[in-house]
């Protein structure tokens, strides 16, 4: 019989395939469970792909823009079966170039939908189908659960008539909707409304809660709603949709109650963005009588379940979906497996928002803080008084910095503005070290760079920003 594995992953998302990769690294024997390509939602649905249209929108946008700097390009046209192709090169080369890392380090891939079918002497027994409905059965001593989460269906009538998609459905159009109806505005709902707004669809946004982008800030979340807006996409908060019916031509009508009433946005196409659930079905779990906590597998701090052997990380555990969360869980659980004892730490997180301008955040609001009862102070530094940022034509946003009052310690950086996501890093090292206002404001930040922006509201804590009249302070 063939040795067992050290330990069989289920699940080849940026969870699954980090553990595998790090598992290799220490010495360990292991097999990766996957029914698709390796990658998962994110490199082949979610990540990768909306950020290649994200970047193809903001080219689009700045050709018809480039005469204000001074440069004639004549009229614009977007090329959308170009545009796609390119999206999907990119999807192409990252996927592969996972493949090849696994098959260059070592880890067995198998092809197909994990389930765990019980114990044996020698470990747990996992078996394969593939599409063929052909099995297998792979043992592994320590067995991972990386499965990652599905869209929410919307439980509402008319949810599945034709042209009601999902984000994955909407990524496969080959061409643009005249008019999308969007119903849900977080973070899925956003990105594809200002791609798609950018690429010359119309759209309308519908969202149940009074605010958009939940885990936002609240001042730059109404900032940013402001500027959906002014852009000309409509925007309905505090709106529940009740149905969504289909005239004779095609065109879906998303009915909703709000404040003011009964309305309905007609558009050909809906996307639904409401919601993941986590994704556990199929894998035996239920058999093996692992505790859930709702529909998420239920883990300690060391992310094990409670049937010992069996681990879980990423989405199907809930907490923060995030493609960056699930990788740190994978080499988190790999090391509790080969006897690195290490709990996770979920206090430092950032998150990004890739809309136009960008958000990003890291740790508390001042709201958050507050209601733990903490005394803070809240410096703002707007992006017009950002020299790089007006050197580019990209003033839209500002930097927020939360502070311990009195020590100064860094206790969250929220960014809505441009390159938010790449910026946000400086204030996730601030709250691991443990850096204080003056640590940011005293460092100097190479000029002209938009990470100015997060410097001078650093020096905004202490005696005012150098480049922005001192604003009221909190």
């Amino acid at each position: 019989m063939t040795e067992p594995y050290d330990i069989v992953i289920i699940g080849g998302g940026p969870g699954g395939y980090v553990a595998a990769l790090r598992a290799r690294q220490l010495g360990a024997r292991v097999a990766l469970v996957e029914r698709e390509r390796v990658g998962g939602t994110c490199l082949n649905r979610g990540c990768i792909p909306t950020k290649a249209m994200v970047r193809g929108a903001e080219v689009f946008k700045l050709a018809q823009e480039a005469a204000t700097f001074g440069v004639d390009t004549g009229p614009v046209r977007l090329d959308l079966a170009r545009f796609v192709a390119r999206r999907d090169q990119v999807v192409e080369t990252l996927v592969s170039g996972v493949e090849r890392l696994l098959a260059g380090s070592g880890v067995s891939l198998y092809a197909g939908r994990g389930r765990i079918a019980g114990g044996a002497a020698e470990g747990w027994r996992v078996v394969v189908s593939g599409q063929d409905g052909k099995e297998q059965v792979v043992i592994g001593r320590r067995v991972i659960v990386a499965t990652g989460a599905v869209s929410a269906p919307l439980p509402v009538p008319g949810a599945d008539l034709p042209g009601v998609l999902d984000s994955w459905d909407l990524l496969q159009l080959r061409e643009l909707p005249h008019h999308l109806v969007i119903i849900g505005a977080g973070v899925v709902g956003m990105e594809m409304a200002c791609i798609f707004h950018a690429l010359g669809s119309r759209v309308t946004i519908v969202e149940l809660l009074p605010t958009i982008l939940p885990p936002v800030d609240p001042a730059l979340s109404r900032r940013f709603a402001a500027l959906v807006r002014q852009r000309g996409m409509a925007l309905h908060t505090g709106a529940r949709v009740t149905a969504i019916t289909q005239r004779e031509d095609g065109w879906l009508g998303v009915a909703f109650e709000a404040g003011h009433g009964s309305e309905t946005a007609w558009g050909d196409r809906v996307l639904v963005a409401t919601s993941r659930w986590p994704s556990t079905g199929g894998t035996g779990i239920e058999a093996l009588g692992v505790a859930m906590n709702g529909r998420a597998i239920a883990v300690n701090e060391y992310l094990e379940t409670s049937v010992p052997g069996i681990y879980a990380i990423g989405d199907c555990i809930g907490g923060q979906m995030l493609a960056h969360v699930a990788s740190y869980e994978g080499e988190v659980a790999v090391e509790n497996i080969l006897g690195r004892r290490r709990r996770t730490d979920y206090t430092v997180v950032p998150a990004c928002i890739f809309t136009t301008p960008e958000i990003a955040d890291v740790g508390l609001t001042e709201e958050q803080a507050q209601g733990q009862g903490i005394a803070c102070t809240v410096s703002v530094f707007p992006f017009t008084a950002c020299a790089r940022a007006l050197a580019q034509g990209e003033t839209e946003g500002q930097v927020r910095l939360v502070c311990e009052a009195g020590s100064g310690k860094v206790l969250g950086l929220h960014i809505m503005g441009p390159h938010a996501s790449d910026l946000i890093a400086e204030g996730a090292l601030a709250m691991r070290l443990g850096a204080t206002a003056r640590d940011i404001a005293e460092l100097i930040h190479a000029h002209p760079t938009l990470s100015e922006a997060v410097m001078e509201a650093g020096k905004e804590q202490l005696e005012g920003a150098i480049h922005f009249q001192r604003q009221k302070r909190r």
